[in-house]
């Protein structure tokens, strides 16, 4: 137990935070054009009153484009507006996101009351009846401590076998509840498979588990975005750093170490997050331009078109 509080203090230590206002840190590098438009939300992760939908650029055969709601931790509260800016670009989707850092499946399920981290304005199940989404993105590390309510107690540290039963169950949970919202328009889900992690490696590996096979049993898709940001042929291996990609070494900014052929995934301090800019108390998407959040970002919309978007509704 002891050990199960000391991980949850340094996880609610990296994982509460997200990416700093460049403007409150005079050290941060300037911000990216990457991240410069804003998503459909309000500073604190909540949909804004009117949604902005940019004009699409493409298209589903035959329809209009896609809409698309994000939500997840703080992985996705650092990746927002990167995905929307992609999804924009690429589908012209209407997107919207609400991500909250520090949660974890069961703060998104309805009926939790106050032991949540998400108002029940922005549950899973609440968004999908007002937005009426075509597609949903799922994106949670699977965070488990003291400050996690919803998850009473449980941990992986102190009960694998019992953290994966009871994962399990709110993953499956959370999808029938989105299921239910979406009625005759039932929106498709894609799961967001996390990378390699340095503190449980086995508890992430158990995770996207989990994902692969509620998609499977409910016809729904998996982004294997953690891929992008691990070795080759090494996908449960942690690195800080990866060999450029062509994409990046095409777009000098985005390959930090071009000398060394290289570039950073993670801070020094941090090995969780992908924002190359320190984390804050107040969560923010990241203001730089991050390689492994672009990484991210663009096997998600790669998923979204080949599969959701191709299948159509």
């Amino acid at each position: 137990m002891r050990r199960a509080r000391i991980v949850g203090m340094l996880l609610a230590g990296l994982l509460l935070g997200a990416c700093t206002d460049p403007a409150s840190d005079p050290e941060a590098p300037p911000p990216s054009p990457d991240v410069a438009g804003a998503s459909d939300t309000t500073e604190n992760g909540r949909p804004a009153a009117t949604r902005r939908a940019s004009p699409p650029a493409t298209a589903r055969p035959g329809g209009p484009p896609p809409s698309v709601l994000y939500l997840g931790d703080s992985l996705a509260t650092e990746s927002q507006q990167v995905l929307g800016q992609e999804l924009r670009r690429d589908l012209g989707a209407r997107y919207t996101s609400a991500p909250y850092s520090g949660t974890t499946v069961c703060d998104y399920l309805e009926g939790t009351g106050a032991r949540s981290l998400v108002p029940d304005r922005d549950k899973a199940a609440a968004l999908v009846r007002s937005l009426r989404p075509d597609i949903v993105v799922l994106q949670f590390w699977g965070n488990a401590w003291d400050y996690t309510w919803c998850m009473d107690g449980i941990t992986y540290t102190d009960s694998r076998s019992e953290y994966v039963t009871r994962y399990a169950a709110d993953v499956k949970r959370l999808t029938e509840q989105i299921a239910a919202a979406g009625g005759a328009k039932r929106p498709r889900i894609v799961w967001v498979s996390q990378g390699p992690d340095p503190i449980t490696p086995d508890r992430v590996r158990r995770v996207n588990e989990l994902y692969q096979r509620q998609a499977s049993a409910s016809g729904d898709l998996v982004a294997d975005a953690g891929k992008t940001v691990s070795p080759a042929g090494a996908r449960q291996t942690w690195v800080q750093y990866l060999p450029c990609t062509a994409h990046e070494r095409d777009h000098p900014e985005y390959c930090t170490q071009p000398d060394r052929g290289r570039t950073a995934l993670h801070l020094d301090k941090d090995p969780l997050h992908f924002c190359l800019a320190p984390t804050t108390p107040t969560p923010r998407p990241c203001p730089v331009r991050s390689p492994g959040i672009l990484r991210i970002a663009r096997e998600i919309t790669r998923v979204v078109e080949e599969r959701a978007v191709g299948d159509g509704p």
